[in-house]
């Protein structure tokens, strides 16, 4: 987002605030930020973009907010709404908050993972966006459409049971399944050898940040648990099936859910 805002706009100056002084040094000298900077800044910002893990989003949020001009938008990218929104209900400055979860990015954490032009014809999911003032949501819209985001609006609780569908049970997925051929595959060079772009791309998601993705499964672990037991039901019949060498209903059931060809056509797919 830092390269996208100084893409859009040459004079933006951006002040980098992180827990981690190497992140600050390489973003500074990656020119992802101009001024390393903390807290005691936050009074100068126009537009505060909160992106840390989530657990930590729900002690640090009130704590931006209460250092903010009264005319700043704060922004966070956070994957799941909910608590964070609950949590910011009777803030004094909620009103200079919106809720957001741009629904892109990579496998890839720090400074040096950052992409230009990653959000262009992504979707960027909006909760509660009535409870933000009407001209930070002017000046947030007016950001999103010129990095080419896609706008939806959700509630909290809709937004953390569908994502937990697209979103958070591939990535246990993903990290299982390398899980799984890590304990049975002793030899990782086997796996290198014999991996093909299929194997590659379902577990790509396994090289994920766990400090970002546990506090995202703790939030959302009534939605996480109800997808999971779906998705283990699905994969115990899928098993029976095979069981009973009935090659007919796994081919029916390969047939049908071919359908998400259809489904997913001309949805830009997150890299």
């Amino acid at each position: 987002m830092a390269k996208d805002i100084k893409r859009l706009d040459p004079n933006a100056k951006i002040y980098g605030v992180d827990n981690d002084p190497q992140h600050l040094d390489e973003a500074l000298a990656l020119g992802l930020i101009d001024i390393k900077s903390d807290y005691d800044e936050l009074h100068l910002a126009n537009i505060v973009i909160a992106s840390i893990p989530v657990d930590v989003m729900l002690t640090e949020l009130p704590i931006i907010l209460d250092a903010v001009n009264d005319d700043c938008l704060v922004i966070d990218a956070g994957s799941t709404k909910f608590a964070l929104c609950k949590s910011l209900t009777d803030h004094p400055k909620r009103r200079n908050f919106l809720a957001c979860h741009p629904i892109a990015g990579t496998e890839f954490s720090g400074p040096s993972a950052a992409i230009e032009r990653l959000y262009e014809g992504k979707t960027n999911i909006i909760c509660e966006v009535e409870k933000t003032a009407f001209k930070l949501q002017e000046i947030a819209l007016e950001l999103f459409r010129k990095m080419g985001m896609r706008i939806r609006y959700m509630n909290p609780e809709a937004h953390d049971k569908h994502i937990a569908y697209v979103s958070h049970l591939s990535h246990i997925s993903s990290f299982m399944l390398g899980k799984t051929v890590i304990e049975k595959e002793k030899n990782e060079r086997d796996i290198f050898d014999m991996a093909g772009s299929g194997f590659e791309s379902t577990v790509r998601l396994a090289k994920s940040s766990p400090a970002m993705w546990t506090p995202i499964f703790q939030q959302n672990k009534e939605n996480v648990i109800e997808t999971l037991e779906e998705y283990i039901e699905n994969l115990q019949d899928f098993k029976k099936l095979l069981l009973n060498e009935d090659y007919e209903g796994i081919y029916n059931e390969m047939n049908n859910t071919n359908k998400i060809k259809g489904i997913l056509k001309g949805i830009p797919l997150n890299k």
